[in-house]
């Protein structure tokens, strides 16, 4: 969908947007159209039960005194909690509202919020953001789609008094959005589609933003000791890779270390021998979301030329029942040297995560290491599908994160990494099993990857499980791969470790 900035002007076609704060007090441009359209606004909102609460809308049809063919007036909610995500869902809500209603074009008047301390070009920005967000479709391999069920939309101009600033504020957050839509695809893609091999192939493409890309093959791996992380792929077909994707935007610090960010990368877990249940085993497809997300975030740090020196690692495996397939009690051995009992065939992401986080460390030797990963079924028992689990060996690295996920509507929340966990995953035969029994589970994960943490090196585990993948519309993230944690990293770069 086409996104453009211009001045305010009423005199447009297709759909035109309004808002109306939460006490039902009208913005000046819905001041404006009430009084061209001869009281038609403040008619249908008093006929209604829109009283201008967050995200809700009323549609007017063909209005009079305007060239509009619909007037669609949209809730501010209450000023004082307006902010950037607040923004970034009005527009999200604008296309929900518009996208297959039969509008081609829409036009969005913004006005400053009293009592916001978001500026008009702040929000002009950020409601085009969150529009943008929302009109993501995931439709490559539909044939047969009717026609009614098709987005008529086609693009959004947003009007603002100094649309020069909201197109400054916006770029950034386009080149964001560019990283979201990479990931949402990446998730969003059969397995027969998107496996290690062709993951790894997609990957090169950010060589054109700037992004060193390099691709260990199995026989790299073997060489480096990677026996946990392949002991995983042994059972499929397809071989594993590790990809490193590097971006040096540091300014005048080109070789100054650097963060790194590590994705699991299961592109389909059937959980191995260990098999599992087959009913919604189809959504094991995006069990490689922690590494989706690694890859879209990388996109956008390099599409924005992020002043930070940054480095993605993601483990890629297919998890298969075979004849092959390592088996429940086999003892692997890590690149680390550390030694892991196999308890569970499917707990495979603690295992694909050891390797890739210690190559990451003993490779690029990071300050800071986030990895990101679709852990654990514990963790959204714990949590739901509203939060993502964060664990980490730094109180201000762990801060930091949860700022940003308020900040951008992706939160997080912080769970315990106590010693008194370790003993639950304490082996007979081996330094390690790879499970921990049901109490406790996504702790119990998170210990293991712990150990995989070099000394002196900042540390913060997400466990995304319960919100790589949304059963529901939401405001900006439509239903489907949700590519939770673009927005979150890039915003804790954003604010602490560029420059």
């Amino acid at each position: 969908m086409r996104v453009s900035f211009a001045a305010l002007d009423l005199n447009r076609t297709g759909a035109l947007v309004a808002f109306i704060a939460d006490n039902g007090a009208l913005s000046a441009t819905a001041e404006r159209l009430d009084k061209v359209t001869d009281g038609a606004v403040s008619r249908a909102a008093k006929a209604s039960r829109f009283r201008g609460a967050a995200n809700r809308t009323l549609s007017i049809l063909s209005p009079s005194g305007i060239k509009a063919a619909r007037l669609l007036l949209v809730g501010l909610g209450k000023a004082a909690e307006f902010d950037a995500v607040a923004a970034q869902n009005l527009g999200g809500t604008i296309v929900a509202a518009l996208g297959t209603a039969g509008d081609e074009v829409a036009s969005v008047a913004i006005d400053p919020v009293s009592g916001s301390k978001l500026s008009a070009a702040e929000f002009a920005a950020n409601a085009a953001y969150g529009a943008l967000l929302r009109s993501y479709r995931f439709d490559r391999y539909r044939t047969r789609e009717k026609a009614e069920d098709k987005p008529t939309l086609k693009s959004i101009t947003v009007m603002v008094r100094d649309p020069a600033a909201a197109r400054k504020a916006f770029g950034p957050l386009a080149k964001v959005a560019e990283g979201v839509f990479l990931t949402r695809d990446l998730v969003s893609e059969p397995a027969n589609v998107l496996y290690p091999v062709s993951f790894a192939a997609r990957t090169r493409a950010l060589a054109k933003l700037g992004v060193q890309v390099q691709v260990l093959d199995r026989k790299q791996m073997e060489k480096l000791g990677m026996g946990a992380l392949l002991g995983v792929a042994q059972g499929s077909a397809h071989e594993a890779r590790m990809v490193a994707l590097r971006w040096n935007g540091a300014p005048r610090a080109r070789n100054k270390r650097p963060i790194a960010f590590v994705g699991k990368g299961v592109t389909f877990d059937t959980g191995g021998i260990s098999i599992k249940p087959a009913a919604n085993m189809e959504d094991m497809k995006w069990d490689m979301g922690g590494a989706g997300v690694v890859t879209g975030l990388i996109h956008a740090l390099a599409a924005r030329k992020a002043k930070v020196n940054a480095v993605g690692v993601i483990g890629l495996v297919e998890n298969m029942p075979s004849a092959t397939a390592q088996r429940p009690g086999d003892v692997v051995k890590t690149m680390s040297g550390q030694t892991i009992e196999v308890i569970n065939t499917d707990a495979e992401g603690r295992l694909v995560l050891s390797d890739a986080l210690w190559w990451c460390q003993e490779r690029f030797r990071p300050h800071t290491v986030i990895d990101l990963a679709t852990l654990t079924g514990a963790i959204i028992i714990s949590l739901g599908h509203h939060h993502a689990g964060l664990f980490a060996n730094d109180d201000k690295l762990a801060d930091w994160l949860i700022t940003a996920g308020k900040a951008t509507g992706e939160t997080v929340w912080r769970m315990p990494l106590d010693e008194a966990y370790d003993e639950q995953v304490r082996s007979d035969i081996a330094d390690m099993k790879n499970v921990g029994g049901r109490d406790g589970g996504s702790v119990t994960a998170a210990k293991i990857l712990q150990r995989f943490i070099q000394d002196g090196v900042a540390w913060a585990h997400l466990d995304i499980a319960g919100v790589t993948w949304s059963s529901k519309d939401k405001p900006t993230v439509p239903k489907g791969g949700t590519a939770f944690g673009v927005r979150l990293l890039d915003r804790l770069v954003s604010d602490h470790y560029e420059g």
